[in-house]
């Protein structure tokens, strides 16, 4: 069986990364044509504290900000998210108007990554080892993560970071949340 050009490129990226091939959240690369409603919607359901390029990180991470992106499963927008999710979503907030529209996408998607930050508040961890269990479970679904939670409390007895925890969550969540982080270690 050969190699892909696809699979080749894979095996690369690594050494791109570290030849400055990687683009940080900030870097020119990513358009700031969104960044008010990531600024906006990151305080108004997080607070002043967490820094809103955490939600751009996911943004490029779910769909290079692309707001006509549209998965496989049916995700639509910049933080692809399902219209089965957003009617959910909207049953709670009625004031989000359009999964289409790329201001109601990202502020769907940050409500409702506070939902799924909330469901980790018995996690005494700091606020962004937190955000990392809420964008696993956005990623992978809050049960499934919770899933692997519980798996890895019985192996180590506790769990305090979001590491501790990584061998047990699907690889694309692995590497899902490894990508957020890449993307934000620049600026931090």
């Amino acid at each position: 069986m050969g190699w892909s050009r696809w699979s080749l490129f894979l095996l690369a990226l690594p050494a791109i990364a570290l030849a400055g091939g990687f683009k940080h959240v900030d870097h020119k690369h990513w358009t700031n044509k969104y960044d008010h409603h990531f600024r906006k919607h990151g305080k108004h359901y997080f607070g002043p504290l967490v820094n809103w390029r955490w939600f751009k990180a996911q943004g490029i991470a779910e769909s290079g900000l692309n707001p006509k992106a549209r998965s496989k499963a049916g995700a639509v927008g910049i933080m692809q998210i399902l219209p089965s999710t957003f009617r959910d979503i909207r049953k709670k907030n009625p004031a989000l108007a359009s999964l289409e529209d790329p201001k109601w996408n990202i502020a769907a998607g940050i409500y409702y990554d506070r939902y799924l930050y909330d469901k980790w508040e018995f996690l005494n961890v700091a606020t962004e080892q937190r955000l990392f269990f809420a964008f696993g479970s956005y990623n992978a679904g809050f049960r499934r993560v919770r899933k692997a939670y519980n798996a890895g409390r019985k192996k180590l007895g506790a769990i305090n970071a979001w590491e501790q925890m990584e061998p047990w969550v699907p690889g694309a969540t692995r590497h899902y949340v490894k990508r957020i982080r890449k993307l934000m270690q620049a600026i931090l």
